[in-house]
Protein backbone atom coordinates (compact mmCIF):
# COMPACT_ATOMS: atom_id res chain seq x y z
CA UNK A 1 0.00 0.00 0.00
CA UNK A 2 1.58 3.28 -1.14
CA UNK A 3 1.55 5.93 1.51
CA UNK A 4 0.14 9.07 -0.06
CA UNK A 5 2.31 12.11 0.54
CA UNK A 6 0.58 15.29 1.64
CA UNK A 7 1.58 18.62 3.12
CA UNK A 8 0.15 21.22 5.41
CA UNK A 9 0.11 24.78 4.03
CA UNK A 10 -1.17 28.14 5.17
CA UNK A 11 -2.82 30.65 2.84
CA UNK A 12 -3.52 34.28 3.55
CA UNK A 13 -7.01 35.62 3.24
CA UNK A 14 -8.06 38.48 1.01
CA UNK A 15 -10.37 39.41 -1.82
CA UNK A 16 -11.53 36.63 -4.12
CA UNK A 17 -13.63 36.58 -7.27
CA UNK A 18 -16.26 33.87 -6.83
CA UNK A 19 -18.82 32.16 -9.08
CA UNK A 20 -21.37 29.56 -8.02
CA UNK A 21 -22.71 27.08 -10.56
CA UNK A 22 -25.54 24.69 -9.68
CA UNK A 23 -27.47 21.93 -11.39
CA UNK A 24 -24.67 20.73 -13.65
CA UNK A 25 -22.19 17.86 -13.32
CA UNK A 26 -18.94 18.83 -11.59
CA UNK A 27 -16.71 18.87 -14.69
CA UNK A 28 -19.12 21.03 -16.67
CA UNK A 29 -19.90 23.35 -13.74
CA UNK A 30 -16.19 23.82 -12.97
CA UNK A 31 -15.37 24.67 -16.54
CA UNK A 32 -18.18 27.22 -16.72
CA UNK A 33 -17.17 28.87 -13.43
CA UNK A 34 -13.47 28.98 -14.32
CA UNK A 35 -14.24 30.54 -17.71
CA UNK A 36 -16.29 33.34 -16.14
CA UNK A 37 -13.49 34.11 -13.69
CA UNK A 38 -10.84 34.07 -16.41
CA UNK A 39 -12.90 36.57 -18.38
CA UNK A 40 -13.18 38.76 -15.28
CA UNK A 41 -9.42 38.83 -14.62
CA UNK A 42 -8.85 39.10 -18.36
CA UNK A 43 -10.60 42.48 -18.49
CA UNK A 44 -14.38 41.91 -18.36
CA UNK A 45 -14.73 44.38 -15.50
CA UNK A 46 -15.59 48.05 -14.99
CA UNK A 47 -11.95 49.13 -15.32
CA UNK A 48 -11.28 46.98 -18.39
CA UNK A 49 -8.27 45.82 -16.37
CA UNK A 50 -6.31 42.72 -17.30
CA UNK A 51 -5.12 41.48 -13.93
CA UNK A 52 -2.95 38.51 -14.82
CA UNK A 53 -3.60 34.97 -13.75
CA UNK A 54 -3.91 33.10 -10.48
CA UNK A 55 -5.05 29.49 -10.18
CA UNK A 56 -8.76 28.88 -9.65
CA UNK A 57 -9.88 26.78 -6.70
CA UNK A 58 -13.12 24.82 -6.83
CA UNK A 59 -15.11 23.98 -3.72
CA UNK A 60 -16.67 20.55 -4.11
CA UNK A 61 -19.45 19.17 -1.93
CA UNK A 62 -19.25 15.40 -1.53
CA UNK A 63 -22.51 13.46 -1.35
CA UNK A 64 -22.94 10.52 1.06
CA UNK A 65 -21.47 8.10 -1.48
CA UNK A 66 -18.39 10.26 -2.08
CA UNK A 67 -19.51 11.50 -5.50
CA UNK A 68 -19.77 15.26 -5.94
CA UNK A 69 -23.02 17.19 -5.69
CA UNK A 70 -24.13 19.36 -8.59
CA UNK A 71 -23.12 22.57 -6.93
CA UNK A 72 -19.66 24.11 -7.10
CA UNK A 73 -18.09 27.37 -6.04
CA UNK A 74 -15.11 28.51 -8.09
CA UNK A 75 -12.77 31.08 -6.50
CA UNK A 76 -9.87 33.04 -7.84
CA UNK A 77 -7.52 35.04 -5.63
CA UNK A 78 -7.43 38.59 -6.94
CA UNK A 79 -3.80 39.49 -7.78
CA UNK A 80 -2.00 41.65 -5.18
CA UNK A 81 -2.03 45.01 -6.91
CA UNK A 82 -5.85 44.83 -7.20
CA UNK A 83 -6.52 43.48 -3.69
CA UNK A 84 -7.24 46.89 -2.11
CA UNK A 85 -9.73 47.89 -4.78
CA UNK A 86 -10.85 45.02 -7.02
CA UNK A 87 -12.51 46.04 -10.31
CA UNK A 88 -16.27 45.33 -10.43
CA UNK A 89 -17.12 42.28 -12.55
CA UNK A 90 -19.21 43.04 -15.65
CA UNK A 91 -20.86 39.63 -15.31
CA UNK A 92 -23.25 39.75 -12.36
CA UNK A 93 -22.74 36.07 -11.56
CA UNK A 94 -19.17 36.95 -10.52
CA UNK A 95 -19.04 38.19 -6.92
CA UNK A 96 -16.17 39.68 -4.94
CA UNK A 97 -15.78 38.11 -1.51
CA UNK A 98 -13.47 38.74 1.40
CA UNK A 99 -12.21 35.38 2.67
CA UNK A 100 -10.31 34.40 5.80
CA UNK A 101 -6.85 32.91 5.76
CA UNK A 102 -6.80 29.13 6.12
CA UNK A 103 -4.59 26.15 6.69
CA UNK A 104 -5.06 23.17 4.41
CA UNK A 105 -3.88 19.62 3.91
CA UNK A 106 -2.94 19.12 0.30
CA UNK A 107 -2.02 16.25 -1.98
CA UNK A 108 -0.87 16.57 -5.57
CA UNK A 109 -1.40 14.53 -8.76
CA UNK A 110 -0.86 14.97 -12.50
CA UNK A 111 -2.85 14.68 -15.72
CA UNK A 112 -6.07 16.34 -16.87
CA UNK A 113 -8.10 16.15 -13.66
CA UNK A 114 -11.78 15.35 -13.73
CA UNK A 115 -14.37 14.67 -11.06
CA UNK A 116 -13.39 11.02 -10.78
CA UNK A 117 -9.73 11.94 -10.12
CA UNK A 118 -10.56 14.50 -7.45
CA UNK A 119 -12.93 12.06 -5.73
CA UNK A 120 -10.26 9.36 -5.88
CA UNK A 121 -7.50 11.56 -4.43
CA UNK A 122 -9.83 13.00 -1.79
CA UNK A 123 -10.45 9.43 -0.61
CA UNK A 124 -6.71 8.74 -0.56
CA UNK A 125 -5.98 11.94 1.34
CA UNK A 126 -8.71 11.13 3.84
CA UNK A 127 -7.17 7.75 4.46
CA UNK A 128 -3.63 9.18 4.72
CA UNK A 129 -4.75 11.78 7.28
CA UNK A 130 -6.34 9.06 9.41
CA UNK A 131 -8.84 9.59 12.19
CA UNK A 132 -6.65 11.73 14.49
CA UNK A 133 -6.51 14.73 12.15
CA UNK A 134 -9.38 17.21 12.28
CA UNK A 135 -10.55 18.85 9.07
CA UNK A 136 -13.85 19.80 7.43
CA UNK A 137 -15.62 16.75 6.00
CA UNK A 138 -18.52 18.57 4.32
CA UNK A 139 -16.52 20.06 1.45
CA UNK A 140 -13.04 20.12 -0.06
CA UNK A 141 -11.14 22.09 -2.67
CA UNK A 142 -10.18 20.89 -6.15
CA UNK A 143 -7.37 22.84 -7.79
CA UNK A 144 -5.89 22.75 -11.26
CA UNK A 145 -2.85 24.90 -11.95
CA UNK A 146 -2.34 24.60 -15.69
CA UNK A 147 -3.95 26.00 -18.83
CA UNK A 148 -5.71 23.38 -21.00
CA UNK A 149 -3.05 23.62 -23.71
CA UNK A 150 -0.31 22.33 -21.43
CA UNK A 151 -0.24 18.56 -22.05
CA UNK A 152 2.60 17.46 -19.74
CA UNK A 153 3.73 18.03 -16.17
CA UNK A 154 0.27 19.11 -15.07
CA UNK A 155 -0.33 19.81 -11.40
CA UNK A 156 -3.63 19.27 -9.60
CA UNK A 157 -4.31 19.27 -5.89
CA UNK A 158 -7.02 18.26 -3.47
CA UNK A 159 -7.19 20.34 -0.28
CA UNK A 160 -8.95 19.64 3.00
CA UNK A 161 -9.52 22.59 5.31
CA UNK A 162 -7.81 22.09 8.68
CA UNK A 163 -10.10 22.69 11.64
Amino acid sequence: QDQLSYEERAYEGGQFAVVEVSGKPFDEASKEGVLKLLKYVGGTNDKGAGMGMTAPSITALPAEDGSLQQKVKVCLWIPSQFQANPPCPSNESVKIEERQGMTIYSTQFGGYAQEVDYVNYAAKLKSALGSETTYRKDFYFCNGYDPPMKPYGRRNEVWFLKE
